[in-house]
């Protein structure tokens, strides 16, 4: 096999690779030497066919097998020789005529190209410095906290018979929808949970309730808004007959032993203390987003004259860029991105998407270093941990996993990353520094800009996700009377650079 380099530019590399027609004949020769013994030939003792003959019937077919096992050897064989780390598979573009190999005896040649990883030697984790904040948990924080538990277990005790319903009371009804006189599915209730002005049902339908009283029947007209997710009902005028069969007013919720037994704990202590530990815990995840975007920072600055491989960064670009489209088709798109046409945005995320690939490269050459790795049980808990998102599904998502490498690699990399940047603190100054909760979760949403792309993290998305009908509630039964659902906030599509 002979093998030349025919271009060398940056980190991309071209090699042609031929291979004579005597080393393909002698391979040929002793594959067919090798399947001798198990041919059955009909007009011929087992295992006695002449090679000739096998030659003559099944040469062509096991002269494709041979090529096909040719090309992925010398292509590693190249790259192994070469002491090269493609940044991406291989490019393989076959020169040779597959006739004039296969019945003629040509040579075999191929072309390989490929992006390597670039050369370079990452910054010394020792001459970073980097500030980690945090903050106490105050007792303000926790009253706040215990005053919003008592809001949300609010008890309900019943009012006189003769008592008005007032907005804040909660109203058991009975009602019947229709629309022109017809009643229609899903329009129906009986014992229905109704608490005045919290919006669970559409727009008018509780203000028309107030002032009833037990055993009142209030004929409700409403309207369904025009986007409405019931597509039948949208924009149409209906009417509820509703009965009204008790009312309750809000009961006063003490923050006492009560309210933790209420949740499940023995006492209100225990409850604050639960809540600390809460706080703290989010507290501490936020300390650890601020410092690991100041390190990604400098990380990025330190190395910014490196080579990116064109196709990863392509690649990159390339997904973030379909968040962008998603975002721009559902109106979702980021403010200060409105106003920019498509080539304007083109350049800024295509910016996001090299530094997501620099970081990358970064951090799996300091890993790669400091022969940082993924253990087996490292991985079986990330599996056990995704596998706990699906009740039920457990199995299907453990062999979802065994059988798809790709999601395995999805799980190893942030894995990966996050053993990383836990390496390089342990080595960079790192200066602690008290500061408010309110300054603690300023600004405290990690952007994917500031994700590195997960490139190359050592060795090999994820189970299958719920499916929009999963995630939602739905079905005709939301679109009753009433459920007037909250329109979801505008997600980012891909952040921008700080």
């Amino acid at each position: 096999m002979n093998v030349v380099e025919k271009s060398s530019e940056g980190l991309s590399r071209t090699f042609e690779v031929v291979v004579p027609a005597a080393e393909l004949n002698a391979k040929l020769a002793a594959k067919i030497e090798e399947i001798r013994p198990e041919v059955r030939l009909k007009g011929f003792r087992p295992g006695k066919v002449p090679a000739g003959h096998i030659r003559k019937m099944f040469g062509a077919s096991i002269m494709g097998d041979i090529l096909q096992e040719i090309v992925p050897e010398a292509t590693q064989k190249t790259l192994d020789e070469r002491k090269l780390r493609p940044a991406s598979q291989p490019s393989i573009e076959v020169k040779s005529d597959a006739d004039d190999v296969l019945k003629k005896g040509a040579d075999f040649a191929f072309q390989i190209a490929v992006e390597v990883m670039p050369e370079f030697d990452p910054v010394d984790p020792k001459t970073l410095s980097v500030t980690r904040p945090s903050a106490p948990v105050g007792d303000d924080q926790v009253d706040e906290a215990l005053g919003e538990l008592a809001r949300q277990s609010q008890a309900y005790e019943p009012k006189a018979k003769t008592a008005k319903a007032a907005e804040g009371d909660k109203l058991v009804i009975d009602f019947v929808g229709t629309l022109d006189g017809e009643a229609f599915d899903g329009g129906s209730a009986q014992d229905a949970e109704l608490v005045i002005g919290s919006g669970q049902f559409i727009p008018g339908f509780e203000d028309q309730l107030i002032g009833a009283r037990a055993g009142d029947a209030v004929d409700v007209k409403v309207t369904f808004p025009e986007d409405y997710q019931a597509a039948h009902l949208a924009g149409k005028a209906a009417v509820f007959a509703t009965t009204v069969k008790e009312i309750q007013a809000p009961a006063e919720t003490a923050i006492d032993d009560s309210l933790a037994a209420r949740l499940g704990l023995e006492s209100l202590q225990s409850l604050k203390e639960l809540l600390v530990r809460r706080f703290e815990t989010e507290h501490a995840q936020a300390s650890r987003m601020k410092v690991k975007r100041a390190l990604l920072d400098q990380l990025d600055e330190a190395h910014a004259g490196i080579d990116l491989p064109g196709r990863m960064v392509e690649q990159e670009f390339e997904s973030i860029w379909r968040e962008v489209e998603q975002a721009i088709k559902s109106g979702e798109l980021d403010e200060e991105d409105k106003a920019k046409s498509e080539s304007e945005l083109k350049a800024d995320y295509r910016k996001i998407a090299e530094r997501r690939v620099r970081l990358g490269l970064v951090l799996a050459e300091i890993g790669r270093k400091a022969r940082i790795d993924v253990t087996q049980e490292e991985i079986a808990r990330a599996v056990n941990q995704e596998a706990g998102r699906y009740p039920g599904q457990e199995r299907q998502v453990v062999e979802f996993y065994q059988k798809n490498p790709g999601a395995l690699q999805a799980l190893r990399a942030p894995i990966y990353e996050e053993k990383v940047v836990d390496y390089i603190l342990e080595l960079a100054q790192v200066t602690e520094v008290e500061i408010s909760r309110e300054a603690l979760f300023s600004d405290d949403e990690t952007a994917p800009s500031e994700a590195p792309a997960k490139a190359k993290a050592p060795a090999k998305k994820a189970a299958a996700k719920k499916s929009a009908g999963q995630a939602d509630s739905g079905g005709e039964d939301d679109a009753k009377p009433a459920p007037a659902k909250k329109k979801a906030p505008a997600k980012k599509a891909a952040a921008k650079e700080d």
